[in-house]
Formats: structure tokens, C-alpha cells, sequence
């Protein structure tokens, strides 16, 4: 599904992000990336969408080197792999509704799919009753969930998260690796970038760490 052959990438002369990367993540897996911040998770992440590329290695996704794909091949990608930000990124005037429904908007969906499709998957993440309020209105918690509707909105075969849980509470964290673990139930592999020791102890999955750009560990059950 996804795989890192010799990754080495700087976002300046002299500093590198990832230092020779090998990883592999297979289909339906749910992993958790650790890390303190700066040391390399989200530039993993953003590698895998075609958000970067590196300057040595290759990255496949779907079997295809995204190092190579052309400029016009990266939307045909990004609607197979959803991407959870840890700053929101919603549109702060737009509803919880229209939130989700501009990214269908956005590949031309039709206007009878996007009526069907966006109260359902707002009534997945719990957020049904809440489909009229600005993100303003809701808490952190909520517009996290929305934000995970809005990743899942175009049925994504991989869904990315970084730092989900970053700007919650821990009970509230909790509630969103959970439905992210539901979301992994249903068949869609899911790689989670964090440093929250409290949620990777809490949830036995496999734990990929990278420290100053290289991976040091990978443990198939689990912990920080």
C-alpha cells in the first residue's frame, strides 16, 4: 500500500527532514508514527500525498513511485488518500454542511450525490445534529470530527492524520483515535502522526518512531 525505499529529503542545504527512510505499511493497517516535533513525522506524511518530494528514494502508494508522478496525476491520488491537518483548516464561514460538501464540490461532484453523501457521513462522526453550525460554534472535539468527515467525504483508501489530537483534552483525544479506529475497521489503512504518549500506550497498534529524520524503532504491538 505504502512504501518508503531509501528516503532522504531537506527542506534546506545542510538540514535533513528524512535520513534514509524504509518503510513499509500494508494494506488496512492502522500505525502510529511518535516522535517529538521536528523530528521527521509530518514530512513522512506529507511525502506520501505528494504534498513533497524528496531528493533521493522513492515513495510508492498504490504501487505507484509518487516521486514521479506527473503534476496533473496528484488529484487522481489525493482523492484516494484523505489528510486529517492538525490546524483544522476549515473554512471558518462556511457550516459544518458546506465544510464538508466543498470537497466533493471541488472534483464536480453532482449536487444530488453531495445531498446524499455529506449528511451521512456527518451522521458517522456523530455530528448530525450539528450540520448548520459555523466552527466557530463547535468545540475542539467537533471540529476535529468534522475535519475527519471531511477526509472521509470521498471515501479515501488511506487516510493520514497529523497531530490529531494535539489541541484536545485527554478524553477527547481518546474519542478520536477511536473513531479513527473505526474508520480503520471498515477497511481503510490509516497512519497516525503523533507525539501523545498517553493515546499510542492506550491503543496497541503498530508504532513506527523517527527521531531526527531517521526510523528508530517499529513495534508491532505498540507503545511509546
Amino acid at each position: 500500500m505504502i512504501r518508503f525505499v531509501d528516503v532522504w529529503m531537506g527542506y534546506a542545504p545542510g538540514v535533513a527532514a528524512l535520513r534514509g527512510v524504509n518503510l513499509r505499511i500494508e494494506k488496512q493497517e492502522f500505525v502510529f508514527i511518535i516522535g517529538v516535533t521536528g523530528g521527521g513525522k509530518s514530512s513522512l506524511l506529507r511525502c506520501i500525498y505528494r504534498d513533497v518530494v524528496p531528493q533521493r528514494g522513492k515513495v510508492f502508494v498504490f504501487r505507484k513511485d509518487v516521486t514521479k508522478m506527473l503534476r496533473r496525476e496528484i488529484p487522481y491520488l489525493r482523492r484516494r488518500v484523505g489528510v486529517i491537518f492538525q490546524d483544522f483548516l476549515l473554512l471558518p464561514h462556511k457550516t459544518a454542511y458546506a465544510n464538508v460538501a466543498y470537497a466533493l464540490e471541488a472534483r464536480g461532484a453532482p449536487p444530488r450525490m453531495i445531498k446524499q453523501a455529506v449528511p451521512e457521513v456527518l451522521d458517522w462522526v456523530g455530528l448530525s445534529r450539528k450540520m448548520k453550525a459555523l466552527p466557530s460554534e463547535l468545540s475542539g472535539g467537533e471540529q476535529q470530527r468534522m475535519c475527519i468527515a471531511r477526509a472521509l467525504i470521498n471515501k479515501p483508501d488511506i487516510l493520514l492524520a497529523d497531530e490529531p489530537t494535539g489541541n484536545l483534552d485527554p478524553d477527547t483525544s481518546v474519542g478520536i483515535i477511536e473513531l479513527l479506529q473505526r474508520v480503520n475497521s471498515r477497511g481503510t489503512t490509516v497512519v497516525v502522526a503523533t507525539h501523545d504518549e498517553k493515546v499510542v500506550n492506550r491503543f496497541k497498534n503498530r508504532t513506527v518512531r523517527v527521531e531526527y529524520g531517521r526510523i528508530t524503532a517499529d513495534r508491532k504491538e505498540g507503545g511509546y
